[in-house]
């Protein structure tokens, strides 16, 4: 497996950031770490042995990247609106300089890669995904919270205003723009949750996302896994390699 790491001084964020290739051919991904996490934990706790026969053979080429969680949603020393400053920072890294690399890596100025993460990486890659359906293929998700008055951010529905633009299931519920629609219509959405331990909020969330998606005719994969699966990295290698197997084959 070909496996490349860049970093470079974000201008958006005022800092060095680094990423992490694995493949070398195949569907774009952009891959968020967990809660606070690290660029190398798709390596480290795993995931990338568990679904290695899929880069192997250039059916996906994953970009993995760092967070700014510490400095954003779980930085609970400032108030909900600078949370909000500077995720939006890490927005436009995200937007304005990880995307138009993944496209000079690939050597195409108009592909648009999925997003993907398990946990608070399920969180950003839905965000993401629903801010931006012109920038992105869709999204693959498991076991995320979609909205940030959940107890998990500490904030509570008198802190939504400062923050709607980036809680999923507030800004989705209200969502109306026809050209908006019509670019989430047209994209792959996977979303997963189980049913088991730690997973309750994940489960009550995606829910409630498939509930959105439907009344605005969205298509979505909502797979909701058995009472024994839990919030948990080996249940997320059997479910990535199962939206994966759907979408690419075995």
């Amino acid at each position: 497996m070909r496996v490349d790491e860049h970093n470079w001084h974000s201008p958006a964020l005022g800092r060095e950031m680094a990423l992490k290739i694995y493949g070398h051919w195949g569907q774009p991904v952009v891959v968020f770490p967990c809660s606070r996490g690290r660029y190398f934990d798709y390596g480290g706790l795993g995931m990338i042995d568990a679904i290695r026969g899929f880069i192997d053979r250039g059916s996906i080429k994953l970009f993995c990247l760092d967070s700014v969680d510490a400095e954003s949603w779980y930085n609970f020393d400032v108030a909900p609106s600078m949370r909000n400053a500077r995720h939006e920072d890490y927005d436009r890294y995200v937007t304005g300089e990880v995307v138009p690399f993944v496209r000079r890596h690939c050597q195409s100025d108009d592909i648009r890669p999925l997003t993907n993460g398990c946990s608070m990486g399920a969180y950003h890659a839905v965000n993401f995904f629903f801010r931006h359906p012109d920038l992105f293929a869709g999204t693959i998700a498991c076991s995320g919270l979609y909205r940030l008055d959940r107890p998990e951010f500490g904030m509570g529905t008198g802190d939504m205003a400062a923050v709607y633009f980036n809680s999923p299931i507030n800004y989705l519920s209200n969502l109306e723009d026809s050209w908006y629609l019509e670019q989430c219509r047209h994209r792959t959405i996977i979303v997963g949750a189980g049913q088991g331990a730690w997973d309750e909020e994940a489960l009550a969330d995606t829910r409630h996302l498939d509930a959105i998606c439907r009344a605005k005719s969205i298509p979505a994969w909502i797979d909701i896994w058995g009472h024994d699966v839990n919030h948990d990295w080996p249940w997320w290698y059997k479910q990535m390699n199962h939206f994966l197997e759907s979408l690419f084959g075995s």
